[in-house]
């Protein structure tokens, strides 16, 4: 049965000028969306609907809710989810691993030379202030190399798409990057609601995450560990937006799920309360930010973190994944030497270039923003979350003014980048298909085996027509991510 709510490429409302992902310029499906644009051809309008449906009743099942922080308190809202997955090929997969893989590889290197002999500074490639003024880099970690020289177990690398191979990385994410329980969620209701697709269309696994960041772990386990790893994930609690993936990830892995009060120093490890006492921690994946991980190195009044684990993390006793001092990885000032850092460790020219940047602490750069604000998105240097940003396009004469301001009071804190035309992929609405701006947040998991990367990711999606604002707390939703298989 040919379904009415199918709708070829003209009819979406699709500007010439943007990339679709599923339907080519004379209105064709493309390649890799063929099987599945045949499959959606053959299904009744009204099914469809009613499982459209079926997938929010199976979010608010599970739980799957994130925090959103307003002036007076945290409002707690459901992952919206979009139930037409976004598809990418194997060959376009390959390429995309590849980049992905070269610039984890040199920010882990970058990380190290920071903490240590400070080559790439001593060689004019990255000025040095960019470090000495930055909070997120942390004199306690100089000199010191974490359990298997891994500083970023885990990174989320945000990729946008402009065109069939035009690919560009809009941001790092080293620190603690989230999103990775969304990306499983998404795939377990896909499978439950449209099983048939998942043996008429060849689709690479996601659901052995779990295991795979579990193994990865374990592997960077300090030297004293005796026996199996004990891992346990450091959460700030249920408060936090992102509980449910610290519990979800924990359960998930066979990891204990701890908070800060649940640990203590105690003959030199960091070690968790039990029904039988204290029980050693050997790696620990913490999700709670740098400034609250101990009150004793850090924030004295963090009653979130483990008094004295920095004195255990220095001699060896345990692993903190990501490490301590990730964070300048995520600077977009840094980003924005990113295609230098490449070069500089590798000696390759970058296979995913960034997106152009203007630097506002330099003052040409800074004219240029002022003089065309109207036209760039502005960034917070340390934003995160869609806050504190600035879409020229979108905004009112008002808040450019405002904007404006705030760039000429303390330029150093933004970055300005071109608006992109990013490309779109069909959401399922009531009147049909639509196309909505997507971004992609593959996962990967580095130790001292190597680089996995999970094939997929989390394509968030902006939901408002028009909008480019992808994240959750901006109004954006989640997508399945398919990788095909040769």
């Amino acid at each position: 049965m040919y379904c009415a709510l199918h709708n070829i490429r003209g009819s979406m409302g699709i500007s010439k000028d943007i990339f679709d992902e599923m339907y080519r310029a004379d209105g064709s499906t493309s390649d890799a969306y063929t099987e599945y644009s045949n499959w959606f051809d053959e299904q009744d309008a009204g099914w469809l609907r009613r499982k459209d449906a079926e997938a929010d009743d199976s979010f608010r099942r599970t739980g799957i809710t994130f925090n959103v922080y307003g002036e007076d308190e945290a409002e707690e809202r459901l992952i919206p989810f979009d139930m037409v997955p976004r598809i990418i090929s194997a060959r376009e997969w390959r390429k995309l691993t590849r980049g992905i893989e070269q610039r984890v590889s040199a920010i882990n290197a970058l990380l190290y030379d920071l903490y240590h002999r400070q080559e790439i500074i001593r060689a004019g490639r990255v000025p040095e202030h960019l470090f000495r003024n930055n909070d997120a880099w942390l004199p306690n970690m100089v000199g010191f190399t974490p359990p298997g020289g891994v500083y970023t177990h885990i990174v989320g690398i945000d990729l946008v798409r402009t065109g069939p191979d035009e690919f560009f990385v809009l941001e790092d994410n080293a620190r603690t990057p989230s999103g990775v329980s969304y990306m499983l969620e998404n795939r377990e209701t896909m499978m439950a609601m449209f099983p048939e697709l998942f043996t008429r269309i060849p689709v690479e696994q996601v659901s052995n995450y779990p295991r795979r960041l579990a193994r990865s772990l374990a592997a960077c386990a300090p030297k004293m560990t005796e026996g199996k790893p004990v891992v346990a994930v450091l959460t700030p609690g249920i408060y936090n937006s992102a509980y449910f993936e610290h519990a979800f990830l924990a359960d998930q892995m066979g990891a204990e799920l701890v908070e800060g009060s649940d640990l203590r120093v105690v003959n030199g490890r960091v070690q968790m309360r039990t029904t039988r006492g204290f029980k050693p921690v050997d790696v620990l994946y913490r999700r709670v930010d740098d400034e609250f991980l101990d009150p004793l190195t850090f924030n004295p009044d963090s009653c979130l973190g483990v008094p004295g684990i920095m004195d255990v993390y220095r001699a060896g006793g345990i692993t903190i994944a990501n490490a301590p001092g990730t964070g300048v990885a995520d600077d977009k000032a840094i980003y924005s030497f990113m295609p230098e850092i490449v070069e500089f460790y590798t000696g390759e020219k970058p296979l995913l270039p960034n997106v152009q940047t203007w630097r506002c602490a330099d003052a040409d750069s800074l004219k240029y923003v002022l003089d065309n604000l109207g036209e760039l998105v502005v960034k917070e240097v340390h934003g995160s979350g869609g806050y504190g940003m600035l879409i020229g396009p979108t905004a009112s004469r008002m808040e450019i003014q405002r904007f404006r301001k705030k760039l000429e009071a303390n330029p150093s804190n933004y970055i300005a980048q071109p608006t992109l035309s990013l490309s779109t992929c069909p959401i399922f609405t009531k009147k049909g298909l639509a196309p909505r701006h997507v971004d992609l947040r593959p996962f990967v998991l580095v130790s001292p085996n190597g680089i996995e990367i999970t094939p997929g990711g989390l394509t968030r999606v902006a939901l408002k027509k028009g909008s480019l604002v992808v994240n959750s707390s901006q109004g954006g939703g989640t997508k399945d991510t398919w990788v095909l298989k040769d």
